[in-house]
């Protein structure tokens, strides 16, 4: 099922369609390279197709434009989650990237909860500030209502550091989104809300 959200506020104009089950090539265009890059990551090791446009205001700093899609993200996978009838809830997933270490682990709780434990190396990769990888996954988790743990277990090349994190987000994600078998709400209360 497709899902499309268009924010547009002062800052940014976003227009994101994601689909679970479209395994074609992604398309984005977020006017912040490594963003597009880490995102076009997200999307193959998820399974979800995103075709993403933003404008944003990128000539005073990427951080509105990373935020509100972090946001919009959110927003369409909780319409997504609320559509789908079975799902495994939870995910957990390491990557290695050469001497970088991270580990990801998500529960689809309705229970918004980001714990982010990650010191990069540096402060910017290329013109990207590091410190907005953390307010992305913020917007993301708290709009999806997820509970997510993101910890850099160990670094050194920053965009290692970054692109470890994306790719565990993505697989763990991937894990909690897919069918189970079971039918109906995988939680002993009756409701995930």
């Amino acid at each position: 099922m497709s899902y499309r959200k268009q924010r547009e506020t002062k800052e940014t104009a976003i227009d994101i369609r994601m689909d679970l089950n479209d395994n074609q090539a992604s398309s984005i265009n977020t006017g912040v390279g490594f963003l597009d890059h880490m995102l076009t990551l997200f999307s193959f090791h998820s399974g979800i197709n995103l075709q993403i446009n933003v404008q944003g205001d990128t000539e005073v700093d990427d951080h509105h434009t990373t935020e509100d899609i972090g946001i919009v993200l959110g927003q369409l996978l909780l319409e997504a989650i609320k559509d789908k009838q079975s799902f495994t809830r939870y995910g957990a997933f390491y990557i290695p990237m050469d001497e970088t270490l991270a580990r990801v682990v998500t529960d689809i709780s309705g229970r918004p909860y980001l714990s982010f434990n990650a010191e990069f190396s540096k402060e910017k990769v290329g013109t990207f500030d590091t410190e907005l990888v953390e307010e992305f996954f913020r917007g993301l988790v708290i709009n999806a209502r997820l509970t997510t743990h993101i910890d850099l277990i160990r670094g050194g090349n920053t965009h290692h550091e970054i692109e470890a994190i994306f790719k565990a987000f993505a697989r763990s994600l991937k894990i909690a989104l897919s069918d189970d078998g079971s039918k109906g709400v995988p939680s002993s209360k009756g409701v995930i809300e």
